[in-house]
């Protein structure tokens, strides 16, 4: 998908709420620290199929002194947490960001209430697929509604399929964080106010 279809595609499709914004306009640095995927849509061929073995993966995001991004993720792999670091780059205008040696060709947030969760939009190109995700990033391991609702919506406004959207599963063997991966269960448990879990119910009935 070029620039130009891109950015025409991403336009077409309304502002769930007013909290939504561009990355063009966002700070990068209302992105960095722990975050937790906890949904995506997925384009990816397979991805329906596979989407109830996958697991919420952990998001640590810094700022380097040249305005890249550098993303540290692990997930519970074959009986192991694989981590893992990409170096996103950013392009020439805007803040968004990319690295095509890794396959990455557009990183962007959509949409953010700049505290407790945000809506990333990627680009993705693997040999000879081409595909986009939409996930939720959240500062805890329970979403409220409103970013279960905005995630809904732009994955819908993008044409994302029900099948195409899975809410992932709880993994307390990959928190976010840096290596090396806790045991079972020694992740503690979020406090605060009570938000809700993301469900693939809510997947398909919210923000209607």
């Amino acid at each position: 998908m070029g620039s130009v279809l891109l950015t025409a595609l991403l336009t077409s499709v309304s502002a769930p709420c007013a909290q939504a914004v561009w990355l063009g306009r966002l700070d990068p640095r209302q992105l960095l620290g722990s975050w937790y995927v906890l949904a995506v849509a997925s384009g990816e061929k397979g991805f329906a199929v596979e989407k109830a073995t996958k697991n919420i993966e952990g998001v640590v995001v810094t700022l380097t002194a040249e305005n890249n991004l550098k993303m540290l993720s692990s997930r519970h792999r074959l009986e192991r947490c694989d981590v893992g670091t990409v170096l996103l780059r950013r392009q020439n205008s805007g803040w968004v960001f990319e690295n095509p040696s890794l396959g990455v060709l557009d990183y962007r947030v959509l949409g953010t209430d700049f505290r407790d969760y945000a809506i990333v939009f990627t680009q993705l190109e693997f040999k000879d697929e081409a595909f986009s995700t939409v996930e939720l990033y959240s500062r805890t391991e329970l979403a409220s509604q409103e970013a279960v609702r905005l995630f809904t919506r732009w994955s819908r406004g993008l044409g994302f399929l029900s099948q195409q959207q899975a809410a992932l599963q709880r993994d307390r063997e990959c928190p976010p964080g840096p290596p090396p991966c806790p045991r079972a269960g020694s992740l503690p448990l979020v406090s605060g106010s009570l938000p809700v879990s993301v469900s693939q119910a809510e997947l398909g009935g919210a923000g209607g």
